[in-house]
């Protein structure tokens, strides 16, 4: 008898949890919905592209649209040492691409040879 009643707590008691998680999904959908979140995220996940911009390349290393060649390695050696020491590889992988996103717009092609 007391298997029994045991039993029937304990499926009582996942069927309260397992609605409660459900009700906690749909609030939480509705909430990013109305933030714009879920917008963002199919944007995000629509992108077609996985090349990195010039704005977000620019935004990563902490240079403007004026900045020199120089000044652009200079950041990426700089940042990409900091990330070596402390162990962040995905942010030095970050560093590391947007000074070849870069790298392509500043410096000139080199004509090639026949």
């Amino acid at each position: 008898m007391a298997a029994k009643i045991l039993a029937n707590l304990i499926v009582m008691g996942s069927t309260i949890l397992a609605r409660s998680f459900v009700q906690a999904y749909r609030q939480a959908l509705a909430k990013a919905s109305k933030n714009g979140v879920a917008q963002e995220a199919v944007q995000n996940i629509k992108r077609a592209s996985k090349t990195m911009t010039e704005t977000e390349a620019r935004q990563i290393l902490g240079v403007t649209e004026n900045s020199s060649w120089e000044e652009i390695v200079q950041r990426y050696e700089n940042l990409f040492e900091r990330n070596a020491k402390n162990g962040s590889f995905y942010l030095q992988s970050k560093v590391h691409r947007a000074k070849e996103c870069l790298e392509a717009i500043h410096q000139p092609k080199e004509p090639e040879e026949k």
